[in-house]
């Protein structure tokens, strides 16, 4: 029984100690580079062609060139997921071959120098940067001595480490169990049979069959835990929904400042970190925009590029405000040079949650950090240009997501007010924007710009002019 709570513990911690020496492997397949690079070739003549330019012959290496600059911004990525998991990176080693081996994904003589670096560096455990089939993973093991994580489980990891709240353990554990259950087959001694004596022995089953039993019994109680929490999330929704305020959500990849920018925005004072998905449970907080309107802003989970299913799909309680958000605001690193890749990352798990015909106002961040405005990414037309961390462009933003909001749209309205109705005179200039106020007699008169909602609800003192 010890051993089974053991192997248990094992699959829902998942996590890596602090500070152990890890090798990178990245592995790059060349036959599908060969492929896009082919495509981008024939685009590139088709444009020049259409164009009526000539061009060098030279010039049809610049598809390769691009392929490289994608290949090392995703091998950064990797290096910068690892030390987020707390990994100190003792080696990198990368592999371009034309395609996966089914065995191993890897070549042998590229395992055997992996053997040779692990022995060298004392390293605790290799981090592929790949998504390991089960039998891979099995036959990795077999063969090193150390343990062996790919990608997926390695962004595990990390959401493990910044959950905070009950729903995001919850969902943490759950991708977590999923992922595991298929690879348990072949993890060491404790999957032996059942029954090691006499008057021990079980009715047959083995420890592997004991160990996906005990998983499957989890993964059904997480789940309605995880129903419970959504139902009560649900009814706060309801309630919140009783008073209508519109959902504005920050979505973008990770790291791309959406924290900062949250916090610059509202002064709520989440964290703000340079590490990877250092936000993991959504935040929510009230926001007044110029027009006095009131929305509620929501910081969310970043995104990253071959984001595993499993975690859309654990997550998608925590993703339901982008899905029920009014305005989209994507956050984009105005500094990263794979900031129009990042873009198109975000959007593919955008259309996986159904939401990528919601409005969308791009916003390109930490432009603090670019010196060369001709270097700036094209963004959409109506695109802002921001720094959450010095605070450049928000007005320009708030003004922005002010005439995005379809719901309760602003409109302009005449009152004529009895200076006996100070009350309503006092809902509209703490709802609304009024101006050229002026009283005559025992009249108010004044010009107010609200939401609908608000104006309407006093239209009966509508100054008509004729």
């Amino acid at each position: 029984m010890e051993a089974q709570e053991a192997a248990l513990r094992h699959v829902r911690g998942g996590g890596l100690p602090q500070a152990e020496r890890a090798v990178l492997v990245a592995v790059e397949f060349t036959g599908e580079r060969r492929k896009l690079t082919a495509a981008a070739r024939l685009a590139k003549t088709a444009a020049a062609v259409s164009a009526g330019t000539a061009f060098e012959g030279d010039d049809l290496v610049a598809p390769k060139a691009a392929a490289d600059l994608d290949f090392d911004a995703s091998l950064a990525e990797f290096e910068e997921l690892a030390r987020s998991a707390g990994a100190e990176v003792a080696a990198t080693l990368i592999q371009r071959r034309p395609r996966p081996d089914p065995a191993t994904l890897i070549g042998q003589g590229k395992l055997e120098e992996i053997e040779g670096v692990i022995a060298s560096t004392g390293a605790d455990l290799v981090l592929f940067d790949h998504d390991l089939t089960p039998s891979q993973l099995r036959n990795l093991e077999a063969r090193l001595p150390c343990r062996v994580i790919d990608r997926t489980q390695l962004i595990l990891d990390i959401f493990a480490r910044h959950a905070r709240t009950r729903e995001g353990q919850l969902q943490v554990e759950l991708a977590q169990l999923e992922y595991q259950l298929p690879r348990l087959a072949g993890r060491g001694k404790a999957m032996s049979q059942l029954g090691g004596g006499i008057g021990t022995r079980g009715p047959g089953e083995t420890q592997l069959e004991t160990d996906r039993r005990k998983i499957n019994l989890r993964i059904d109680h997480v789940k309605e835990q995880l129903e419970s929490v959504r139902r009560i999330r649900r009814q706060q929704r309801q309630r919140r929904e009783a008073v209508p305020v519109p959902v504005v959500a920050l979505v973008g990849y990770t790291n791309a400042g959406k924290s900062t920018l949250f916090n610059a925005l509202t002064e709520a004072g989440v964290l703000e970190s340079s590490r990877m998905f250092a936000t993991l449970d959504p935040k929510l907080r009230q926001l007044t925009l110029p027009s006095r309107r009131k929305i509620l802003l929501s910081d969310t989970v970043g995104f990253i590029r071959n984001l595993p299913h499993t975690l859309v799909t654990s997550f998608r309680a925590t993703l339901e405000e982008v899905e029920r958000a009014e305005l989209l605001l994507h956050v984009r690193d105005a500094s990263s040079p794979m900031v129009d890749e990042q873009k198109a990352q975000v959007e593919k798990v955008l259309a996986e949650l159904d939401v990528s015909k919601k409005p969308v106002i791009e916003v390109l961040n930490k432009i603090d950090l670019v010196h060369d405005h001709e270097g700036m990414p094209m963004g959409a037309p109506g695109s802002i240009a921001v720094s959450g961390l010095k605070k450049l462009g928000l007005d320009h933003l708030l003004a922005a997501i002010d005439d995005a909001l379809v719901v309760d749209p602003l409109i302009e309205m005449q009152f004529r007010l009895p200076q006996s109705e100070g009350a309503v005179l006092a809902a509209l200039e703490a709802g609304a924007v009024v101006n050229g106020k002026r009283f005559e007699g025992n009249l108010a008169y004044l010009t107010a710009k609200g939401p609908a909602s608000l104006l309407n609800r006093y239209r009966r003192f509508r100054d008509r002019v004729d």
